[in-house]
């Protein structure tokens, strides 16, 4: 275990899962470098942190998509002394619409945000912890992944499952050197994910049970890490309806996903 206060690195810390896991690990004495595209959500989210935890926080802004981004912000890392023990690997977002209607470069960006970062920050940053003998990663994944995809938002559930493979043996690769990797996954959150991709209307026709605070999200995931566990589903609900998706027979799981797909796309057309 690090003797000094711990340094965690969050993406996508401008909003949602990732703002409330840059206040808990501050509210848990760790100092933070956040990293986002929108730079005055970051600076006051520093602010706020550093006023009511005396946290020491460094901005870099940062756009994931870009091809050179992660290299760049190990460099600055490097360049300011700064050694990484937490990374939470949480920068997302959806793409609604059916494959082949979504231009190739969007696709693109996607991939390279939600899969190709979070690997090549884990490349960059895994010497450093083994070194140490310390590191946590947080791969923020989603209960989508271990469900059947559905037709429409066609990359997100496959990066989700990607993650959490990604997790799987990246942690088995590293448990006996003292790092814990996790695959966080949980279900509908409040953020502002739904308000970005315009179905917030929709998503507020489901029941209030089905979800959870991003608060109470990064609980369960901090908790997690720490024990060591390498895939977690957080919340009941979402628990059983992974139990449930890996009882029933696929052909059941994948009518009933074709058959909400369909439902979702002719609710959406109407807003």
């Amino acid at each position: 275990m690090t003797t000094t206060r711990p340094l965690s690195l969050v993406t996508g810390a401008s909003a949602g899962i990732g703002a409330a896991f840059a206040r808990e690990l501050a509210a848990r004495g760790h100092d933070l470098v956040l990293t986002a595209r929108r730079v005055e959500r970051l600076e006051a989210l520093a602010q706020e942190l550093s006023d009511r935890h005396q946290a020491t926080v460094t901005v870099l802004p940062t756009d994931l998509a870009a091809p050179s981004a992660v290299a760049q912000l190990c460099d600055a890392l490097d360049a300011r002394g700064l050694r990484v023990d937490w990374l939470i690997n949480n920068a997302g977002y959806g793409v609604p619409g059916t494959f082949e209607a979504v231009d190739w470069p969007m696709h693109e960006a996607f991939i390279r945000v939600l899969m190709t970062a979070p690997a090549e920050l884990a490349w960059r940053l895994l010497p450093g912890m083994r070194e140490r003998g310390y590191g946590r990663i947080v791969n923020v994944a989603s209960l989508a992944g271990h469900i059947p995809g559905s037709a429409g938002h066609t990359l997100y559930a496959a990066s989700k499952a990607y993650l959490i493979k990604f997790s799987q043996s990246l942690g088995l690769e590293n448990r006996h050197l003292g790092i814990n990797v996790c695959a966080l996954c949980p279900g509908f959150t409040w953020s502002e994910f739904h308000d970005v991709t315009g179905t917030r209307l929709l998503m507020n026709k489901l029941p209030g049970f089905m979800w959870q605070s991003a608060e109470a999200v990064v609980r369960e995931g901090y908790e997690a890490a720490e024990r060591g566990d390498i895939v977690h589903v957080t919340g009941g609900v979402n628990r059983f309806i992974k139990a449930l998706t890996k009882l029933l027979p696929d052909r059941f799981t994948l009518w009933l996903s074709a058959r909400e797909s369909k439902r979702y796309r002719a609710l959406e057309a109407t807003h």
